[in-house]
């Protein structure tokens, strides 16, 4: 269906004359079918011009998206009509160019990590916090964990943060918790991008033994939404976050 160039679909995008919004979201849901959704869903977002980045998996949905202003109402229906209540992060300098054609990807899992899914319960995850909330707990000393790649924490990283030299999240997983060992009654920060790595890693820790795990809610994304919407947070990230779209980072 969906053959176009790059630069076939930016000159598309170089045509349109309505303003757009990136944003993404991620959900661990059992699917049952997800070619066939992949389908459906297809389908439905080409209507509403929605662009962007899809994988979905027996295990849930992971996107990035570009999607009309005009359309951004509907396409929330949309959204929730597949996947119930589900929480939407906005990038925050977006132009709206972010992607360029629609692109939705049937995958063994939402995120590569070469684990057995028998081996611990991927809905037991650790403790959501705040920006505040996370900015008192590395106040007090937590341990703040890098849950990305080495590539991208080395364009900014939370100050303190051990960072893991791993290529991917599957190789990071096992060197984390081996790092970690010995620490699992201490307090455990972990972030990423947008969350979802988080919540998988999360799992994985306590299903370790560790105790006392945590997430940054939404991940870097959401924490720099919510430093705008209350400027007098202390900025603890420094200095871009890298993203896996036409901008690159923010």
């Amino acid at each position: 269906f969906n053959k176009l160039s790059k630069q076939q679909g930016l000159d598309l995008l170089a045509k349109e004359k309505f303003s757009r919004t990136t944003i993404s979201f991620y959900k661990y849901i059992i699917l049952n079918s997800p070619k066939e959704l992949r389908d459906k869903i297809y389908s439905d977002w080409s209507n509403l011009n929605v662009l962007g980045r899809i994988y979905l998996a027996n295990e849930g949905v992971n996107a990035q998206l570009s999607v009309p202003d005009h359309n951004l109402t509907n396409f929330k229906e949309n959204i929730r009509s597949y996947f119930g209540s589900i929480s939407i992060k906005k990038g925050i300098e977006d132009d709206g160019k972010s992607f360029f054609k629609l692109t939705i990807k049937v995958k063994r899992k939402i995120v590569a990590d070469g684990l057995d899914s028998k081996t611990f319960d991927v809905t037991n995850v650790g403790n959501h916090l705040n920006a505040s909330e996370w900015n008192q707990a590395m106040d007090n000393g937590a341990i703040v964990v890098d849950m990305r790649n080495h590539y991208e924490s080395e364009i900014g990283r939370f100050n303190g943060a051990i960072c893991p030299e791993t290529e991917t999240f599957k190789q990071e997983l096992p060197v984390v918790k081996k790092i970690l060992k010995g620490k699992e009654q201490q307090q455990i920060l972990l972030y990423c991008t947008g969350g979802i790595r988080c919540e998988k890693a999360s799992a994985y820790l306590k299903g370790a033994g560790f105790k006392n795990v945590n997430q940054l809610h939404g991940g870097i994304i959401d924490y720099a939404r919510q430093l705008n919407e209350a400027p007098k947070l202390e900025i603890k990230f420094q200095v871009k976050n890298l993203v896996f779209d036409e901008s690159r980072s923010e």
